[in-house]
């Protein structure tokens, strides 16, 4: 098979592109596939990379070209580009592209730039610049942040289901190369996710003759970034992971009995004192059953209300609005699955109680104004028209008194 793509000792053969293909390495002169087991995410890196950052998605962009790698001016790169970056590398979407991020050194700057659409391949296949750059400011050159192509998926939520790792195009679950595996390595890629603690792990059975990834238990622990620890490997099973933030966020809000609620971009909700008002939390379906907490602070007390979730929501009813009633309020939803207690707190929301008196008295001289101006308005209306008719009056006597009398001296005249 013919080579597509050579970089020092490292090729891709038989694909339909130079960046696909079967990869082989030169070992003393002959070309060998690579075995599975020996086929990492960081060696996929074949034209491009991302240095001095925190894992393979991040860090300061290079591209090699004739076996050099140089660094790339800010001013030469843009958002589609980066998103070709981002795709060779196997990663996720771009979500920062900026210069100086990354520690600099006196590294080969290049000196074209690139004009991608955002839909290649490879960074190299986009269109350059036919001029070179002569110079690129200190501090300039690019920095960029890919997010990571890491997921669980098929359980209730993002953050349980089988661990998948995207490798260009392709999503693929995880396994491990050896045991023992434990919740403390399983928390290492729960916090990866956000998704804050492990609860659960369990090992599914993976689809016949499907290659997997394969992680380093003691990788896992060193604090390297999930990507950096997998190996491409076959295995008959796969991970199955349950994080603590299973649940989705509850939603929180208010209303009033009086004219409804108020809010104020400094204060928060407005609820008029001796109103009525009610507090309800909701979820979207998830898991049936539960329970809400409604959890109440002030600058001098707090308190928790209790319901159980009917239909994944509960309301708590307040008959009359006080000033101890001012303070912040948050829902937490509570249930109980996959034998374990899982719970989920919404945004806090801030409700403040002023007197209703100077609301009303402002009313009410809103409204005595409103009718004083329309009493003016349709005065002046009926003056108006007085005035109008007696004019009108006026002319037709006028008219009335002069035409006969014009008539007559007509007749005389003629006598």
């Amino acid at each position: 098979m013919a080579a597509i793509e050579e970089s020092d000792d490292v090729r891709l053969v038989g694909g339909v592109s130079r960046c696909a293909g079967t990869l082989e390495l030169n070992q003393r002169g002959l070309w060998r596939p690579v075995e599975g087991s020996y086929w990492t995410l960081k060696a996929a890196a074949d034209s491009v990379r991302l240095v001095n950052g925190t894992s393979l998605c991040s860090g300061r962009l290079e591209v090699k070209s004739n076996r050099r790698w140089s660094s790339v001016c800010e001013a030469d790169f843009d958002q589609q580009d980066a998103e070709v970056v981002c795709r060779e590398l196997g990663c996720g979407a771009p979500s920062v592209l900026q210069g100086a991020l990354y520690e600099e050194v006196e590294a080969p700057m290049w000196t074209k730039e690139f004009q991608c659409g955002g839909h290649e391949s490879a960074l190299l296949d986009c269109r350059s610049s036919g001029s070179d750059r002569n110079t690129c400011s200190p501090g300039k050159a690019v920095g960029l942040t890919c997010s990571e192509p890491v997921r669980l998926t098929g359980g209730q939520g993002r953050c349980a289901g089988t661990l998948e790792v995207k490798d260009q195009r392709d999503w693929r679950p995880v396994s491990i190369v050896h045991y023992p595996w434990t919740l403390k390595d399983t928390a290492v890629i729960c916090g990866q996710l956000d998704c804050g603690s492990a609860v659960t792990v369990d090992w599914m059975k993976a689809y016949f003759g499907r290659s997997v990834w394969k992680i380093r238990p003691e990788c896992a622990q060193s604090g390297s970034a999930l990507r950096e620890c997998l190996t491409l490997d076959y295995s008959s099973h796969v991970m199955d992971i349950t994080c603590s933030d299973l649940l989705l966020r509850p939603n929180i809000s208010v209303s009033s009995s009086m004219d409804g609620v108020s809010k104020d971009q400094q204060q928060g909700f407005q609820v008029f004192r001796g109103s009525a008002f009610t507090i309800s939390c909701s979820i979207q379906p998830q898991y049936p059953g539960g329970s809400f907490q409604l959890t109440f602070t002030s600058s001098n007390s707090a308190h928790n209300y209790t319901q159980p979730a009917v239909n994944h929501s509960a309301h708590f009813l307040f008959p009359a609005a006080e000033p101890s009633h001012q303070g912040n309020y948050s829902c937490v939803y509570h249930v109980h699955v996959l034998s374990h207690n899982f719970s989920s707190e919404s945004r806090l929301l801030s409700v403040t109680v002023p007197d209703p008196a100077p609301f009303i008295i402002r009313a009410v001289l809103l409204l005595t104004l409103l009718l004083v101006n329309m009493v003016l308005c349709l005065h002046c209306k009926a003056s108006r028209g007085q005035t109008v008719g007696r004019q009108e009056n006026t002319e037709l006597d006028d008219y009335n008194l002069g035409v006969p009398a014009a008539e007559e001296e007509g007749a005389q005249g003629a006598e």
